[in-house]
C-alpha cells in the first residue's frame, strides 16, 4: 500500500469547506436570488404600479397645495384638504350631472363605431379589397375591448374604481407627511448614499410636479375644448367625446390618436360636412395642446423625445396593461432624472480623482 502524506491532502468538491464548493454555492445563490427577484417582480407588478401611481397622484396633490400656498398663506394641512375636497367635489359634480347621459352615450358610441366600421368594410369590398366587413368589425370590437377600462371609467367606473381609490388614499397619506416617508426610505440606505438620495428625490418631485401640471392643463384644454367645439358644430355625443378626449390626453401620442379616430368616426356618421368639421376640431385642439401648452409647461421640466415616450408606452402597455401605459411617461421621467444625477455624480468624482 502506498504511504500517504496527510499534509498533502486537499479537500474535494464534496467537502463543505472546499473553496470550489463555496464559490459554486455563492454563484448558485446569486442566480437563485436573481430568478426569485424577477419572479416576485412579475407577481407584484400590479401593486408596484399602484404604488407608483399613488406617488404620481401625490405629486399632483402636493403641486396643487404648493400652488395654493402662493395665494393663500395658511398651514399646509389646510391647503391639502382644500385641494382634495376640490378634486372630490369636481369628480362628484361631473358624475352627478353627466353620469347617466354619458353612460347612454357610451353604449350608443360603441354601436355607432361598429356600424361605421362595417360600412367601411362594405365600401372596401366594392373596390376589391379582401377584408370583409366582418373582419373590420372584429377589429373594432378588439379595439373597444382594449379600451374597456377607459369607457368603463367614463360610464360605470367598473374595474378601476377600487384601484383608483387605493391610489388616492395612499397618495393622500404620503402627501400629508412626505418628509417622514422620504426619511424612512433614506434610512434603509448607507450613510454615504443618503445625500444623493435626497437630491435625486427632490429633483424627481420637482420634475413630476411640472410634468403632471402640464398634463392636467392639457387634459382640461382638450376635454373642454373638444366638448364645446363639437357641441357648437352639432356633432353627436359631444359630451362623451369631450370626456374621453380629456381622459385619453393623459396618454401622450397614443391617447390623442385613439380620441381622434373616435371623433372622426362619429363626425362622419352625421355627414361629410360634420365629419370635416370634426377633423378640424381635432386638429385645432391638438395643435393648441401640442404647440402651446406642452412646450410651455411639460417640456421645460422633462425634455423627453417623442419617439422615446411612444416606445415606452408601447412597451409598458404590452407588458403591464392600461396602468403601465398610463404611467409610462412618469416612470420614464423618473428614470431620466436618476440617470442624469448619477452621470453628474460620476463626472464630479472623475474630476476630483487626482489620477485624472
Amino acid at each position: 500500500m502506498t504511504k500517504r502524506n496527510p499534509a498533502l491532502e486537499q479537500p474535494g468538491p464534496s467537502e463543505p469547506r472546499s473553496e470550489l464548493v463555496h464559490k459554486e454555492f455563492q454563484r448558485a445563490m446569486v442566480w437563485l436570488g436573481v430568478v426569485t427577484a424577477a419572479g416576485l417582480f412579475v407577481l407584484l407588478i400590479q401593486p408596484i404600479l399602484l404604488i407608483i401611481g399613488a406617488i404620481v397622484l401625490m405629486t399632483m396633490i402636493d403641486g396643487g397645495a404648493r400652488l395654493l400656498g402662493r395665494v393663500l398663506p395658511i398651514p399646509r394641512g389646510w391647503r391639502l384638504a382644500i385641494v382634495i375636497l376640490c378634486v372630490l367635489g369636481f369628480m362628484g359634480w361631473t358624475v352627478y350631472l353627466t353620469g347617466s347621459e354619458l353612460a347612454g352615450q357610451a353604449q350608443a358610441l360603441r354601436a355607432l363605431v361598429e356600424a361605421q366600421i362595417a360600412r367601411v368594410g362594405g365600401l372596401a369590398s366594392q373596390f376589391g379589397i379582401t377584408a370583409t366587413p366582418e373582419d373590420l368589425k372584429s377589429v373594432g370590437q378588439q379595439i373597444f375591448s382594449s379600451l374597456g377600462r377607459v369607457t368603463a371609467a367614463v360610464s360605470t367606473a367598473v374595474g378601476v374604481v377600487t384601484s383608483a381609490v387605493m391610489m388616492l388614499i395612499l397618495a393622500i397619506f404620503i402627501a400629508a407627511e412626505p418628509a417622514n416617508y422620504e426619511r424612512g426610505m433614506a434610512w434603509m440606505l448607507p450613510m454615504n448614499k443618503r445625500e444623493t438620495f435626497y437630491r435625486v428625490s427632490t429633483k424627481i418631485g420637482w420634475t413630476l410636479r411640472r410634468l403632471m401640471a402640464g398634463r392636467l392643463v392639457g387634459m382640461a384644454v382638450e376635454g373642454f375644448g373638444t366638448w364645446i367645439l363639437l357641441m357648437l358644430g352639432g356633432v353627436p355625443m359631444a359630451a362623451l367625446l369631450g370626456v374621453l378626449t380629456g381622459i385619453l390626453a393623459f396618454l401622450p401620442n397614443i391617447g390623442s390618436i385613439i380620441s381622434g379616430v373616435l371623433i372622426i368616426i362619429v363626425g362622419f356618421s352625421s355627414g361629410v360636412d360634420t365629419g370635416l368639421y370634426a377633423v378640424g376640431v381635432y386638429l385645432a385642439v391638438q395643435m393648441i395642446d401640442g404647440y402651446l401648452i406642452v412646450p410651455m409647461v411639460a417640456r421645460r421640466a422633462v425634455d423627453l423625445a417623442p419617439a422615446l415616450v411612444l416606445g415606452a408606452q408601447i412597451l409598458f402597455g404590452a407588458l403591464f396593461g392600461i396602468l403601465g401605459l398610463a404611467l409610462a411617461d412618469p416612470i420614464l421621467a423618473m428614470i431620466k432624472v436618476y440617470l442624469e444625477e448619477r452621470s453628474r455624480e460620476n463626472g464630479a468624482a472623475l474630476a476630483d480623482d487626482p489620477a485624472n
